[in-house]
């Protein structure tokens, strides 16, 4: 007997998958690909030289942590503005929504010389907590809160969809069973929440370890101090110096691509545990 074939709106399965090897291997493998070779101009010692220079070192300390801090504010307060949006009705609510995703609309170097202008010493904000002891511009510190402004939205947008689907009978089922709030929060509502946390930190993190627009301006870019790898990448550039920038991002992608790696096991653990519980 003959099987009867449904038909598909895309085309069939070897076209399809053809052109999405083709599409990737334009886009994102060619590219990479071209860091290796360019990098394999310099010998194994100028390699280890030019990656492990305390210029470079301190570069990567301050991009990682810097971005990895960000994402972890975004994560809690992500979680906060996204409960909000979804779980109560308040005036202008169609306004906060459409807020959060201007730092994707607005271009990056406007959004560095705007926090720059506000966390300078003589910003609004600046002026009134440096007396205090407290400089947020040309610091890790400001760094950092460049890079929560620019990360924010992936947390939000990436938690929102999974609150709205979460339905109600659960939480009021917990209550009537005389469970407090934050233990039905911690519960029934936090287990559900992990993966799509777990995603909007990862892409926060990577999208933090790669910012240059919105972050060069507020960094001061100090050598040693505030110095992100991406600058220092343009800087090896403008003087011609490709292999050694080349070799730099090359690092960078490992670094990056290693500790995403670990962050997307995590989320497949936690979502074998959820689907098992």
């Amino acid at each position: 007997m003959a099987s009867i074939r449904t038909k598909s709106v895309l085309p069939g399965y070897r076209l399809t998958l053809g052109f999405t090897i083709l599409y990737l291997s334009l886009i994102v493998l060619i590219p990479l690909a071209g860091l290796v070779v360019k990098t394999a101009g310099l010998t194994l010692p100028q390699l280890w030289d030019t990656v492990t220079s305390p210029r470079v070192v301190a570069s990567y300390r301050v991009s990682l942590l810097t971005a990895f801090y960000a994402a972890l504010v975004n994560v809690v307060f992500g979680l906060i503005v996204a409960w909000v949006l979804v779980r109560y009705r308040f005036p202008g609510k169609k306004i906060v929504d459409g807020l959060i995703d201007i730092p994707f609309a607005l271009p990056t170097a406007v959004a560095g010389i705007a926090l720059t202008s506000i966390y300078a010493p003589n910003g609004w904000i600046g002026k009134l907590v440096e007396p205090l002891g407290l400089k947020i511009a040309y610091t890790p510190l400001g760094i950092t809160v460049a890079l929560i402004f620019i990360g924010v939205p992936f947390v939000v947008r990436t938690v929102q969809p999974v609150l709205q689907d979460l339905e109600s009978d659960m939480e009021e089922a917990a209550v009537l069973l005389g469970a407090y709030r934050w233990r039905t929060f911690r519960k029934v509502i936090l287990p559900e929440l992990v993966p799509p946390l777990l995603t909007g930190f990862a892409l926060a993190f990577a999208r933090g370890i790669g910012e240059y627009g919105s972050v060069v301006f507020i960094s001061g870019n100090m050598p040693l101090k505030t110095e992100i790898t991406p600058l220092l990448i343009i800087t090896k550039l403008e003087q011609y110096e490709y292999s050694q920038a080349t070799a730099i991002a090359l690092v960078l992608l490992v670094l990056s691509f290693g500790l995403l790696l670990i962050i997307n096991s995590l989320q497949r653990w936690s979502n074998r545990r959820l689907r098992s519980s």
